[in-house]
């Protein structure tokens, strides 16, 4: 007769012999669940390894091992000619993930809530999963030219700074931290701006930027002006926070300010988003002119200029235009930007400049979402501007980006000459392609996935004006582009003969 923990035991231990995770810790995990579960009391006594190697069809060494790793945890304590007995370890909350699935069909968790909770439609993912082995997106850097080995040692210096520990261990943060004040003086001497150390709040990404700007900006019904044309993401991040957005139109040279001026009176925007260099997704250009009117109908009409100088690092062609707040005299304009494009994402850092008392209040917010930031990767931006070493990178990146952008435009010239239209743009990562003769962007799209090309429907526009892609090219090499093209060639001439 089996006594009842032999028979709770077979029931719940199931095991596979070619998973990677050795049979003891999966049968370790198992019987740790089941204490937790309360289905192995304290004090009960397990079985003795010949007998628990029978029940389980298991050598006896293996179970050995499995009761010597519940005593190297705590679960059980091991009695020399008594037995093993199951132990309640202090740390009750003890999270063990379970590599089979025995346990866990006992008790399903629940797919649903029991209670109401308020969905949002407005930040449904946007996110696209595919195989494909060739993938185009809105105009990303290319991880590989990130110089690992060199990260790897910056990194491994920052952590053993003596004063690394001293910072995580303030409860507040300084009123001028050394990476806010060596951030100033970096965009002062890049981007004419005349700014302090409080004037600018650095956040993990320009979207945490975004968002806690127009939490400060932003109430329900408020207006916020983009392009008609625009950012999915910070159109997203706007209608979160209650904002009636309304688009105008863009041309090429950036928003048309004008129009502002003659559908709208003083008073009724809230605040009007700009890209400082390239308009998203056109990469048109706010030329100088227009600047200065936005400037000038931000102050009479009282709305607040929202810039986003997203892609700044990569200027090929001439100098990159000032930007609008290294000019703002009268506090109108929100500056967000991103620190480290030549980096790899987890390097980069958000900011943004605004008068000191939107700082300041900014801050509020930032201190509930995100306190300490990451310290380790503010010390080490704060060694890399000092010591130059980030105009390095950044130059020697604009080098590859602008070969790579001159070579896409030769391929689209060989293979799309006379059926699209574009621009060489002076900097960034990406294309404005216009089709002409139109086609069905999405039955392109779906040519393309059959040959191992994947368009995500973020860079596809397409309305009764408009059939374009954001071509982006940065995280491509040559040999990329050549297949890249390739394909979308073979994909059109497949769109065409359907049609």
């Amino acid at each position: 007769m089996h006594s009842p923990v032999d028979i709770l035991l077979k029931q719940l231990i199931h095991f596979e012999k070619g998973n990677a995770t050795a049979i003891y810790i999966q049968i370790s995990q198992q019987i740790i669940n089941a204490i937790q579960r309360s289905y192995l009391t304290e004090g009960t006594a397990l079985p003795g390894s010949r007998k628990l190697g029978e029940l389980l069809s298991i050598n006896r060494n293996t179970v050995v091992a499995v009761y010597e790793e519940l005593a190297s945890q705590g679960w059980v304590e091991i009695l020399p000619n008594k037995g093993t007995f199951v132990l309640k370890p202090e740390q009750k909350t003890a999270i063990i993930k379970a590599t089979t699935q025995g346990l866990e069909k006992l008790r399903d968790y629940p797919n649903t809530t029991g209670f109401p909770f308020q969905s949002s439609f407005n930040l449904a993912s946007t996110g696209e999963h595919s195989i494909s082995k060739y993938v185009i997106n809105d105009g990303q850097p290319d991880l590989r030219l990130h110089p690992t080995h060199q990260f790897s040692r910056w990194y491994s210096a920052s952590m053993k700074r003596a004063t690394l520990i001293s910072k995580w261990n303030q409860t507040n943060e300084q009123s001028a931290t050394t990476f806010n004040l060596h951030l100033s003086n970096y965009l002062n001497a890049t981007r004419g701006f005349h700014i302090k150390s409080h004037n600018i709040m650095s956040t993990r990404s320009t979207e945490m930027s975004l968002y806690i700007v127009s939490q400060l900006l932003v109430k329900q019904g408020d207006v916020v002006i983009v392009g008609n044309l625009s950012h999915y993401k910070s159109n997203m991040i706007f209608q979160q926070a209650g904002a009636n957005i309304i688009t105008i139109p863009v041309d090429e040279h950036g928003i048309d300010v004008d129009y502002i001026r003659t559908h709208f009176t003083k008073r009724s925007i809230r605040c009007v988003y700009v890209c400082a260099h390239r308009d998203y997704p056109t990469t048109a250009t706010l030329n100088a002119e227009r600047r200065l009117k936005l400037l000038q109908l931000a102050k009479h009409y009282e709305f607040a200029i929202i810039e986003d100088d997203f892609d700044y690092d990569f200027q090929f062609d001439g100098s990159a235009m000032l930007a609008m707040a290294s000019s703002d005299a009268h506090g109108v304009v929100i500056y967000l930007g991103k620190l480290g494009q030549s980096f790899f994402p987890s390097f980069q850092v958000g900011f943004v400049v605004a008068p000191e008392n939107f700082i300041n209040e900014a801050k509020n917010y930032l201190q509930i979402l995100d306190k300490q930031g990451d310290l380790i990767q503010k010390q080490m931006l704060t060694e890399l501007i000092s010591e130059g070493e980030i105009h390095r990178l950044i130059k020697k990146n604009i080098t590859v980006y602008k070969q790579r952008r001159d070579y896409l435009c030769q391929l689209l010239s060989m293979h799309f000459k006379e059926l699209a239209q574009w621009e060489i743009p002076a900097g960034g990562l990406a294309i404005w392609l216009r089709f002409e003769p139109r086609i069905s962007l999405v039955e392109f799209a779906k040519k393309a996935k059959e040959l191992d090309l994947f368009l995500p429907k973020t860079i596809l526009y397409q309305n009764k004006n408009i059939c374009a892609i954001r071509l982006g090219f940065g995280h491509l090499n040559e040999a990329d582009m050549e297949i890249v093209i390739e394909k979308l060639k073979s994909a059109y001439n497949a769109v065409i003969r359907k049609a």
